[in-house]
């Protein structure tokens, strides 16, 4: 019998034999209850033998006219349901993908999981044996899914693969992400199998797949190929930047340091982002970079590069590279400098930096040497020194110090180093020593424009000590001091020039100090002395007012020496405290008048004026003992009055 109209029995065919097999044994089981009374029937034993042979179709076929279905399943007709009510917006089901369709929508962690489950299926499968528990793995189960891995491997490398090949997008950046939490998962499941008991089921033929160590490995690849690819490619750099280098080992090095620096900042700002903290990707990607271009640039200083292009390369390795790209602000905190090292071996940079030093300083003492020359070229033609704004000038000073002064900027830019470049310095101590043996020559001969040229030459001559003294820590203390001894001389020979004859003629009246004369009034020799010296200075108008202040200084403190020396060599008897006391005013109304001319003329040495008065108090003392220390007093007071 069939099932009534308008219903149907709906059996899965995956189980319609033993459904149908039950059926038939609880069918079996009735007809024996039924058949009791009149002994067992071989044909109704033998009814449901086709069942367990034929397939869903036959059975069924066969049992549809002998079988009363709605009897044997107990089937109840029920009364029609009503028709459900369809909604208009029925909730969406989630679509499950495949492996494949995963792939294709690049969801790798997804698809590995997919993987990873179907592993655990195949392998986690034990039986008993006689043996003991041993897998049961399908070998073409195990190949197809080694098959799906390899085919998973290259979408996830090409992931990686793909990661400087062009702009980065979100899309893109999702990938590479969904990448690398794929490899964490590959990884993560080769150390399950690495840490598994002894005596366990042995590992798959794909384990371990070392997707880290195959990462990294990848990565050096594509820097190595980055790297090449920078020293042939033109079209993307800027025809100023690049183009415009003198030389193809300078074109070629620049592009390989750009390529370097856009790569490891896009790795800072976008790849990082990629990444968990322990793959420490920026140090990576800078260590992998840095290897690659410290071998090229080896190569190259190897190689015997001439003057211009050892000075671009010693730039790149000692200031562009650890200054403009190392210590970039997107890189700061991500990166570890001091692991990196030098570009150069030691070896390598030392010769680089001596083949440089060498160079800039014959350039530099040549330069030195036409100046000077030159210089002294102007001298001897008997021409004056041009006057900017009245005062005599030189421009020896200031050409010399700017060639000093950029040859270190330079040094310092292509060494990295301020020791290192203040060897240059050495330079300008032997240039001072050449000036001053000129310049003392020049003097002595006495010509017609001597002494404008000493005016001119006093200038330079502070400007250099001004100089020195502005760099005094920067400077080595053997050049400062070697630099400023030479400067001293210079100054005595300049400055001695004017004061000799000055002194030379004040002789005369030096002679009238702490005599009969002075001391009674009745010659006013101090008021001599200032009048001749003014008369002298007079010849200074055109003397730049710094020269004329130290010209003042040496003037002042040469006749306070010459002033003491003629009070201890004159044996003038004080009879009495009177007297005593009109020397000591005398002393004292020197003092002021020395003093205030002085100063008011320009002087900035105070303490001589403490000098007189101090000899004052001396010659008040009336008790020997007491005037022998405050001599000793004066001395260590005044050394340079001894």
């Amino acid at each position: 019998m069939s099932p009534p109209s308008g219903q149907q029995l709906f059996i899965p065919k995956p189980s319609l034999q033993v459904y149908l097999l039950r059926v038939g044994t609880e069918c079996s089981e009735s007809m024996k209850e039924e058949m009791g009374a009149v002994g067992h029937d071989p044909v109704a034993a033998t009814v449901l033998s086709p069942v367990m042979e034929g397939s869903a179709k036959t059975v069924h076929g066969r049992f549809r006219h002998k079988l009363k279905m709605p009897q044997i399943l107990g089937f109840v007709p029920r009364p029609r349901s009503p028709k459900p009510i369809v909604e208009s917006n029925p909730p969406q089901t989630e679509v499950v993908m495949d492996f494949m369709e995963n792939l294709k929508e690049n969801r790798l962690v997804e698809a590995c999981q997919q993987l990873l489950l179907r592993e655990d299926q195949l392998f986690g499968q034990e039986t008993m044996t006689v043996e003991g528990l041993v897998q049961v793995c399908n070998e073409d189960d195990k190949d197809t899914l080694q098959k799906d891995y390899e085919t998973l491997l290259l979408h996830l490398w090409m992931a990686v693969h793909t990661t400087f090949s062009s702009t980065p997008s979100g899309e893109h950046l999702e990938i590479l992400r969904s990448a690398v939490e794929t490899i964490t998962l590959l990884e993560e499941k080769d150390q399950q199998w690495e840490g598994r008991p002894e005596g366990s089921s042995e590992a798959p033929v794909w384990r371990p797949h070392q997707c880290r160590h195959t990462h990294d490995n990848l990565l050096e690849k594509m820097v190595d190929s980055q790297m090449r690819n920078a020293t042939v490619e033109e079209d993307n750099i800027s025809v100023s930047s690049v183009d415009n280098l003198s030389t193809s080992m300078k074109r070629e090095v620049c592009r390989m340091g750009k390529r370097l620096k856009e790569d490891v900042l896009r790795v800072a700002r976008d790849i990082r982002d990629c990444y968990p903290p322990d793959f420490d990707v920026c140090n990576l990607y800078v260590r992998l970079y840095h290897q690659k271009f410290s071998a090229r640039l080896t190569e190259l200083a190897r190689s015997g590069l001439d003057v211009d292009d050892c000075n671009y390369l010693l730039c790149w390795v000692n200031n562009y590279y650890p200054n403009d790209i190392l210590k970039h602000k997107d890189l700061e905190g991500h990166i570890n400098m001091e692991s990196l090292g030098t570009l150069l071996s030691e070896k390598d940079l030392t010769t680089l930096e001596e083949q440089y030093l060498l160079q800039k300083e014959s350039k530099v003492r040549t330069w030195f040497s036409k100046a000077l020359s030159k210089e002294e070229e102007g001298w001897l033609s008997g021409k004056s020194p041009e006057l900017i704004d009245g005062y005599c000038f030189c421009p020896l000073a200031i050409d010399v110090i700017q060639a000093v002064d950029g040859a270190m900027r330079e040094a310092r830019t292509i060494l990295g180093s301020e020791a290192k470049a203040q060897r240059i310095l050495c330079q300008l101590d032997r240039f001072l020593i050449s000036y001053k043996k000129s310049l003392e020559e020049f003097v002595k001969a006495r010509r017609e424009n001597t002494q404008a040229v000493v005016k001119a030459n006093l200038v330079n001559i502070e400007q250099f000590r001004d100089f020195i003294v502005r760099r005094e820590e920067s400077i080595p203390e053997e050049i400062r001091t070697s630099c400023m001894s030479t400067l001293a001389d210079l100054r005595d020979c300049g400055y001695g020039y004017f004061t000799g004859p000055i002194h030379e003629e004040l002789r005369v009246q030096y002679h009238r100090l702490w005599t009969q004369a002075w001391f009674t009034g009745g010659q006013m020799v101090l008021d001599e002395v200032l009048g001749t010296l003014d008369r002298h200075m007079q010849q200074f108008t055109d003397l730049k007012p710094i020269c004329v202040e130290e010209l003042l200084g040496r003037l002042h403190m040469e006749m306070m020496v010459e002033y003491v020396k003629r009070m201890m060599k004159r044996k003038m008897r004080l009879k009495d405290k009177e007297q005593q006391e009109t020397a000591a005013k005398l002393l004292a109304e020197d003092s002021s008048k020395l003093s205030t001319y002085f100063t008011e003329a320009g002087s900035k040495i105070c303490w001589l004026s403490e000098v007189l008065p101090k000899m004052a108090e001396v010659v008040r003392l009336q008790d020997p003992g007491s005037i022998q220390l405050e001599i000793v007093t004066l001395a260590r007071d005044f050394p340079d009055l001894r």
